[in-house]
């Protein structure tokens, strides 16, 4: 009654207050007055609200169409009698750790890929490298592949064993002359994103990166793995500290040069 405060319904028995007419206040104090209705009711509200309704298949034609007449090359999106589409997209692999690869096994061929031979069951001995950085790898998907599906098909592709877990795909966007990169979470669907911003990737374009976000599950990782990721970040502080006393050691030289040419200087 005094200082009106509110509250939700679920956390009026945790409110403390140091009132000065508390009478005065539980005398007052009615659920019809003072409570809010609890907050789940209105985040369930507001969720629903904002769900957007799926493109219908008139919809996905003229957009289709649309793209189409923006693309420069023979990579057109074509559209099924049943409904889903088919088309490509670019991926930029970023990855700045090495990958676990089979060891002493030769390229995937054209017959390895058409009869899905898969050579990394072939052997047991595996093998770490690096992935040229900025490396693009095209596939040709479906409006039905997810986000999961597709890591899966590019670790597939370079015959990477490491668990489909570590990696992440992110799609990169420039806005006001920054670049934006936002996870994907592994049930959205690539190729609708690819049809809506156009064949433009400097407008969207799709790179798989590390899983940084602290969802990487640490027991999908061998030993040998852990153990490589701390030499690798061994080396890495070791440069930096490097980098750090080259730095100021150049700050002292130039340092002690202006004290001795400004000695015998008057002030």
């Amino acid at each position: 009654a005094d200082c009106r405060y509110t509250c939700h319904q679920e956390c009026r028995s945790l409110i403390q207050l140091d009132c000065r007419h508390p009478g005065q206040c539980q005398s007052q104090l009615s659920p019809e007055g003072t409570l809010l209705p609890p907050c789940s009711q209105n985040v369930t509200q507001t969720v629903a609200e904002e769900k957007p309704e799926p493109p219908t298949l008139q919809e996905i034609k003229e957009k289709i169409d649309k793209y189409n007449t923006k693309v420069t090359n023979c990579l057109l999106m074509k559209l099924n009698e049943d409904g889903t589409y088919t088309g490509f997209i670019k991926v930029h692999l970023k990855l700045r750790r090495p990958v676990t690869v089979p060891a002493g096994i030769r390229p995937q061929s054209i017959y390895d890929a058409l009869k899905e031979v898969n050579l990394a069951d072939m052997t047991d001995k595996r093998t770490s490298f690096y992935l040229p950085l900025d490396a693009i790898k095209q596939l040709h998907i479906s409006s039905t592949t997810t986000v999961s599906e597709v890591i899966q098909g590019l670790l597939k592709k370079f015959m990477v064993v490491d668990n489909p877990q570590k990696f992440a795909l992110f799609k990169e966007m420039q806005k006001d002359g920054q670049v934006l990169l936002q996870k994907l979470p592994l049930t959205e669907y690539p190729l609708y994103l690819r049809l809506l911003a156009g064949p433009d990737t400097n407008v969207l374009s799709f790179v798989l990166k590390e899983n940084e976000t602290g969802e990487v599950e640490w027991d999908a990782f061998s030993i040998p793995e852990l153990q490589n990721f701390l030499m690798i970040l061994d080396r890495e502080e070791k440069d930096k500290i490097q980098q750090v006393q080259k730095k100021y050691e150049k700050f002292k030289q130039r340092l002690q040069q202006t004290l001795q040419e400004a000695r015998g200087k008057p002030g």
